[in-house]
């Protein structure tokens, strides 16, 4: 039997009041762009668990800009150019309180699934910007995975004629980023060499900034096409 997980790593954009000196008021604006909170990405992801009944990681509301919880710690970027000055300690703290057991729960959800003899499929809810450093991203979707891992290639490419089929999006594989580029996946994926999948499912910011119907609709759409597949 294959269990679904589905976990957000940039659901929001909230800074804990301890550390509410590391961002000035200038950088509001920062925090409420697509550098400061995955836009979308956390509705899509509670939409999806709900309507395939799926445990759901979603809880995590922190800014990326305090620590990134989809970077492994020795990321350069696990910290960003506001977090970087914090203290040890401080660092020490996020990492301690929020970064860790978030992502231990995770890690222990699924060797527990695992050890019971299921496989598991853990999708990671993210959303892209539609234009980076002047380069229009050409896709409504992005399904991120490991080439080399038979079960990701199996639901992915199941995954994507379904989309392709029965919606008008444009679904590409490995864009706008690499699957096996540095992320909660790639690690998840070199401690359970077998019977789990990691696909990142990346959505156009453009597709949340419709009304509430067309947004409900694609909602609606990529969580039926993911339903046929499993």
């Amino acid at each position: 039997m294959l269990k679904l997980l589905i976990s957000c790593e940039h659901g929001g954009n909230e800074v804990p009041a301890a550390f509410a000196h590391v961002f000035p008021a200038s950088a509001k604006a920062i925090l409420e762009s697509h550098r400061g909170v995955d836009i979308g990405a956390l509705a899509l992801a509670k939409t999806l668990a709900q309507q395939l009944r799926a445990d759901a990681y979603d809880d995590n509301t922190l800014t990326r800009l305090l620590i990134d919880f989809n970077r492994s710690l020795h990321h350069a970027n696990v910290f960003s150019e506001f977090s970087q000055t914090l203290s040890e300690s401080e660092k020490q703290s996020l990492i301690q309180r929020h970064y860790l057991p978030y992502r231990d729960t995770i890690e222990q959800t699924i060797t527990q699934w695992i050890v019971q003899g299921h496989d598991v499929l853990h999708l990671s809810v993210h959303s892209f910007t539609p234009k980076l450093k002047g380069e229009v991203r050409n896709a409504d979707i992005g399904l991120l995975y490991d080439p080399k891992r038979a079960l990701e290639v199996n639901i992915t490419q199941q995954w994507l004629k379904q989309l392709r089929q029965h919606t008008a999006l444009n679904v590409r594989c490995n864009y706008p980023y690499r699957g096996t580029a540095d992320g909660f996946t790639t690690t998840l994926r070199k401690k359970f060499p077998t019977h789990y999948a990691g696909i990142e499912l990346e959505t156009n910011q453009a597709l949340w900034q419709k009304n509430a119907a067309l947004i409900q609709q694609t909602q609606h759409s990529i969580a039926q096409a993911l339903a046929v597949t499993l």
